[in-house]
């Protein structure tokens, strides 16, 4: 922890002041405000190292929540209070500038977690009071049983001063006696209990259970028994108690009389009630919350034969862009509206809609026919959403992108159902949005292929998983190696060899292609240098390397080039960066700036896969390119004799375009001689392809330079 002023110690101990001004008015400490202060700021301490944990652990949430009730925070209110301190103070004085969004997530979460740790503690603590009064109860029922057989007047003082309620009734069930404080527990008239029979006071709560064991009692079957039972009152209001019947026999062991202890708990599960509500249902919205959900969806998906689930998981389209421009208060009222309008579309039995978190929901419905069902909850969900939200004073279009998974109950757990439904959401949302789409296993699994290989990335290239192989460039006219283009490959531990077409995306979409394309351009560098030092006779041999667009906007491409080519000790002339055609499509004078620096040091530029875009040819004067690619869609008419009269007019058109600008012309995906014939003759300039080889290590390359030199 730091100790410079207003450093994380500080801020830690200025949300400890908060939270202890909120919450002390509350507690039954007999401790002053600043030493109850001091008392939070450990736990102050273990909000904040909770908030930045790598890994979210409910645990350590759910322990603050006991410690809470460790220090005399008991009531209700001191919950609710520490709540709202933490959603409003813990990221502001203790997120040190963290990703916001972030934050804020893991603060939701941490609430749950403190909450069900109060509930828990605050259980325990009650369960052992109970035991305490069940204790004094059983001594009571034992001191009142002697003094029936003793003296009267001890039975009554025992009886009218106890802090329970106690009744006396014979074995029709007639109440006979009564206590002031059974009296109080049912509004205070004796008339109103005295003389009535206790199968009066059924209540819709009762379990049968519970009636059989007071017949088997009044039998003489059972001695005792101890049920929770709720009553009526006589205005109507119900009371909750913790119920002792004891049967009481005379000297002779006949029975003649039950008692009945009770313990008024209606406060306690009052308390239960609200704190099992904060715990399960989502604070902004008041929609059940990922703990409730997942409860339901396990029932669900524990139910018997037949029986069927659909799930709807919604994402809004575009709420991040709310948030960041109408702040974080517009952001929830948006939210609630949301959520508003997603109750009234799940009111049917067996549906329900509940808040993940952050813009997320999912709605579940259940029975035995889903299939239809789901569809239909789901087109709701997205007519809802079509009427624009008012939101101080701006009209907001709300669109969302809904995952639906739908099945029989019992073959998948519910973890793997949320998995496919988040995954299928943002099929939908990579599709456009605004759409809900039916998941896919096969689906799922390359989506979790893909996740699996993003994830593995980084390790990947520390652990030295990549390497690169090379496909010979040939020249046309002698057919003399005159360089290759660099291929960077993966080996993955478990999938093998995986071709850039499925990492290299991963690649740019997490920014790793910045690393990743620096580390191929220096391995290519070294090779060049290395073709160079042992096959002096081959001539001089280049090597192409891709540019990503990720990495044609790096800060540090002009630089990293320069350093790589002066450190391994080669000339810029025997290296040629491959920019894909689309890369450049309407690019500006600073993405052309840094090329265009390349190109004046000597490092040829070429434009590849040329033909598959629809840039305006009047901008090939304007990019600093010496070598066109042409894309190998414009050579597969040519495989076969005789070749396919328009691609020759186009590739001729193209190859006197690109030398009537001094460009030269390089062909991909040349397979038979045929097309290398026509190719010759169209004057393409250097051809690369199966025909010649296939992308190799590097020793296959000097081998095929060192036959031209020798031929």
């Amino acid at each position: 922890m730091s100790g410079e002023p207003d450093g994380p110690e500080d801020r830690v101990r200025r949300f400890a002041t908060i939270w202890s001004r909120a919450i002390f008015p509350v507690t039954a400490t007999s401790l002053t405000r600043p030493e109850f202060e001091q008392q939070l700021v450990p736990l102050a301490r273990r909000l904040r190292a909770a908030l930045h944990e790598r890994i979210f652990e409910s645990a350590e949430g759910q322990a603050i929540g006991a410690a809470l009730v460790g220090t005399h925070c008991t009531d209700p209110e001191a919950l609710s209070r520490t709540l709202d301190c933490v959603d409003a103070y813990l990221v502001l004085y203790c997120g040190d500038d963290g990703p916001q969004e972030e934050l804020r997530a893991r603060c939701a979460r941490l609430q749950h977690a403190v909450a069900a740790g109060f509930a828990a503690a605050l259980r325990e603590r009650t369960l052992i009071e109970q035991e305490a009064i069940s204790r004094a109860a059983l001594n009571a029922r034992s001191a009142v049983a002697e003094a029936l057989h003793a003296s009267e007047a001890r039975f009554r003082a025992v009886f009218h001063g106890a802090a329970i309620g106690i009744g006396i009734a014979d074995l029709t069930g007639t109440v006979l006696e009564v206590n002031d404080a059974l009296i109080r527990m049912f509004g205070g008239l004796e008339n109103q209990l005295r003389g009535r029979n206790v199968a009066d006071w059924t209540h819709p709560d009762d379990s049968p259970h519970v009636w059989k064991l007071y017949d088997e009692l009044v039998r003489g079957e059972r001695e005792h028994y101890r049920v929770e039972k709720a009553f009526y009152r006589p205005d109507g209001t119900v009371l909750w108690t913790n119920l002792t019947v004891s049967l009481l026999r005379d000297a002779d062991g006949v029975p003649q009389y039950q008692l009945a202890l009770m313990e008024d708990t209606t406060e306690r599960r009052l308390l239960n009630l609200r704190l099992r509500y904060e715990a399960t249902h989502d604070a902004l919205t008041g929609l059940p919350n990922r703990t409730l959900f997942f409860e339901r969806l396990e029932k669900a998906l524990a139910a018997g034969d037949g029986a069927r689930f659909g799930l709807c998981y919604l994402d809004l389209d575009g709420f991040k862009t709310v948030n960041d421009s109408l702040g974080h208060a517009a952001g929830d009222r948006l939210l609630v509206e949301v959520a508003d309008r997603l109750q009234s579309c799940a009111t049917a039995p067996g549906e329900m809609v509940a808040r993940l978190g952050g813009d997320e929901f999912v709605a579940l419905t259940t029975g035995r026919d889903t299939e239809v069902e789901v569809d239909e909850l789901a087109g709701r969900i997205m007519h809802a959403l079509s009427t624009p939200i008012r939101v101080e004073g701006r009209e907001l279009t709300v669109r969302g992108s809904i995952g639906i998974v739908e099945g029989p109950a019992g073959e998948r757990g519910a973890a793997e159902v949320l998995r496919s439904a988040d995954i299928t959401m943002y099929r939908a949302k990579s599709a456009g949005g605004n759409r809900f789409e039916l998941a896919d296993p096969e689906a799922d699994a390359r989506a979790i292929t893909r996740h699996g290989l993003t994830t593995a990335l980084p390790a990947a290239l520390e652990r030295g998983e990549f390497f690169i192989e090379y496909q010979p460039l040939v020249h046309l006219g002698d057919g003399s190696v005159r360089g290759a283009e660099a291929l960077v490959r993966w080996l993955h531990p478990q999938h093998g060899i995986i071709g850039p077409d499925r990492f290299i995306p991963l690649a740019e979409h997490t920014g790793l292609i910045v690393p990743l394309g620096r580390w191929v351009l220096e391995e290519s560098v070294r090779q060049a240098r290395t073709w160079k030092a042992r096959h002096k006779d081959a001539g001089p041999l280049r090597v192409n390397v891709n540019l990503s667009p990720m990495q044609l906007n790096h800060p540090g491409l002009v630089s990293d080039t320069v350093e790589i080519l002066e450190r391994v000790g080669l000339e810029p002339g025997a290296l040629c960066l491959e920019v894909t055609e689309s890369a450049l499509i309407g690019a500006d004078d600073d993405l052309l700036k840094p090329l265009r620096r390349l190109a004046e040091m000597g490092v040829d530029i070429a434009l590849d896969d040329f033909g598959t875009g629809y840039s305006n040819l009047a901008n090939l004067r304007r990019l600093p390119v010496s070598i066109l690619k042409l894309d190998r869609s414009f050579t597969q008419g040519m495989q076969h004799f005789p070749a396919d009269p328009v691609d020759l007019k186009i590739v001729e058109g193209i190859v006197a375009l690109a030398h009537s600008l001094d460009l030269a012309v390089t062909v991909e995906g040349v397979e038979t001689g045929a097309q290398a014939d026509q190719l010759r003759e169209l004057g393409c300039d250097t051809a690369q392809g199966w025909y010649y080889a296939r992308p190799g290590p590097p020793d296959q390359l000097h081998e095929l330079a060192l036959a031209d030199a020798v031929s």
